[in-house]
């Protein structure tokens, strides 16, 4: 057995059923774990104030604990989390060569920008005799797991799909065991220094703490229980933003304070028992995979169309259109209500993401790559692969794209997920006292009616920015002179 190693967590945030955790502590006598701060990462967001940021930290404080518990159960006195706040590569190169480690070991990351960072690091590490190994704890089925017969990366979800559920096992569900192997947990060397504080980063406290959005393991567990026992009508509720119909699990799949193989165990057993709500939260966490593999095979989905041919859809150039989608002020109260909850809270349910989206792409006839951008900036979760997934899909540039000609009309989608205006009365007050048979389009109210209910077109709560019917006949002329070009 070699001697000592290093974890190098990230995405990965905890000290169970842990992918590279497992490994190290069964082929190595030592095993510590780190965590760094990444300056490259940190310095380029746009904000001193993220909720991303504190909860990773809120979360590393918990796992720093965790981790000197689970040690100090199996004997070892002092151990603990080594956290760095630095550039990534320079701060674990140092602190392998300082702990004298044979390999770093690390979950494998499926973004271009991390997967350029790690062959950086890999080969600085080589250059001082260290090994660098990358093991799967994202997703269940990764990369080159799921082809065709071809042998070719899928780009259609059903299929994919199909294939994913043949796949899925007890291999792939199956918790990788860190406790039982726990004595092997190095303690920290001396004169470690102290974790550093929210204000040692740089950053200042947000409205994580009121949100209902438990941070770290224990946050990951509660959340994870409370929809067990929702789980059985999720197929049902999951599309209706004021119920609780939804997981609120993202953020912590996102962080890896919560593992895929716990949550797709539960569900696969569920399945097993003929549960549909548990069914159609596998296929949700199908899509996960799917949108990984697709990010992992076709980099260039970051910045250009997944499908190329609609890399020539001309956007419009409409700067007050786009001011007044980022600033919720689109007369079209659904679409505004969720771009509220997304900026109050950094969540937007899922429904909401996929109006929003094809309001912005569909009615304002504007480029993804904005609202991709918006979102990355505001959301709790967010996820390159997913994130990109969804818009694309949506502005039916992307693989498995919602065909150009569909076209979500937010009124029939007010009306059918949110019918009693619930939703919209939370975001928006100021429609308060708006009866239901109008709440999804107060413009189309009286005057009189309006005044009523205390309303001011254009004061109280905007005009539409566009008409509906006329931007859906504009989108479908956007699609066809693509088309025609393309035949032409």
């Amino acid at each position: 057995m070699s001697r000592s190693a290093l974890v190098w967590l990230r995405r990965d945030l905890r000290c169970h059923d842990h992918a590279a955790l497992h490994e190290a502590l069964r082929r190595f006598e030592r095993v510590h774990c780190a965590f760094v701060f990444d300056t490259d990462i940190l310095d380029a967001l746009p904000t001193r104030c993220d909720r991303r940021v504190e909860f990773i930290h809120a979360s590393v404080l918990e796992l720093h604990g965790a981790l000197r518990d689970l040690a100090a159960c199996h004997g070892v006195a002092g151990g603990g989390l080594l956290v760095r706040h630095g550039p990534a590569l320079a701060s674990v190169v140092a602190l392998a060569r300082s702990l004298g480690v044979q390999e770093v070991l690390a979950s494998r990351d499926y973004e271009p920008a991390a997967r350029a960072r790690d062959r950086r690091v890999a080969d600085s590490l080589q250059a001082h005799g260290i090994a660098f190994s990358l093991h799967k704890d994202q997703a269940l089925l990764e990369c080159d797991e799921v082809l065709t017969r071809q042998g070719q990366p899928y780009s259609v979800f059903t299929p994919y799909k199909r294939a994913w559920l043949q796949r899925l096992g007890a291999a792939q569900l199956q918790a990788l065991p860190v406790d039982s192997l726990a004595h092997r947990l190095a303690p920290l060397p001396a004169g470690e220094p102290a974790l550093p504080a929210l204000a040692d980063l740089g950053f200042a406290p947000t409205n994580l703490a009121a949100l209902p959005l438990p941070t770290g393991m224990h946050g990951a567990r509660r959340m994870l229980d409370d929809f067990a026992g929702r789980l059985g009508a999720y197929h049902e509720a999951r599309d209706y933003p004021a119920r609780r119909g939804v997981s609120y699990l993202s953020v912590h799949l996102r962080f890896g304070t919560l593992s895929i193989r716990e949550a797709a165990a539960l569900a696969h057993a569920r399945v097993q028992q003929g549960d549909e709500g548990a069914a159609t939260w596998l296929s949700e966490l199908c899509w996960r995979d799917f949108y990984f593999m697709i990010l992992w095979h076709h980099p260039r989905v970051v910045a250009q169309s997944f499908r190329p041919d609609y890399d020539g859809v001309q956007w419009d150039e409409a700067p007050d259109l786009w001011q007044a989608w980022c600033e919720a002020r689109t007369g079209y109260p659904l679409v505004d209500a969720a771009l509220r909850q997304l900026h109050q809270s950094g969540y937007m349910h899922n429904r909401l993401r996929m109006v929003v989206a094809s309001f912005l792409t569909k009615d304002l006839g504007l480029d993804w790559r904005l609202g991709e951008r918006h979102f990355a900036r505001h959301l709790n979760d967010y996820d390159l692969a997913a994130n990109n997934g969804g818009w694309q899909w949506a502005a039916s540039t992307g693989c498995d794209a919602q065909p150009w000609f569909r076209i979500f009309n937010p009124v029939t989608q007010s009306r059918k997920f949110d019918p009693e205006g619930r939703f919209i009365r939370r975001y928006l007050p100021e429609l308060a006292r708006v009866p239901d048979a109008h709440i999804h389009f107060p413009a189309a109210m009286p005057a009189a009616a309006l005044q009523a209910c205390g309303v001011r077109l254009g004061m109280d709560y905007p005009h539409p920015v566009i008409d509906h019917a006329r931007a859906r006949e504009r989108t479908l002329m956007r699609f066809h002179f693509l088309k025609a070009r393309q035949d032409g």
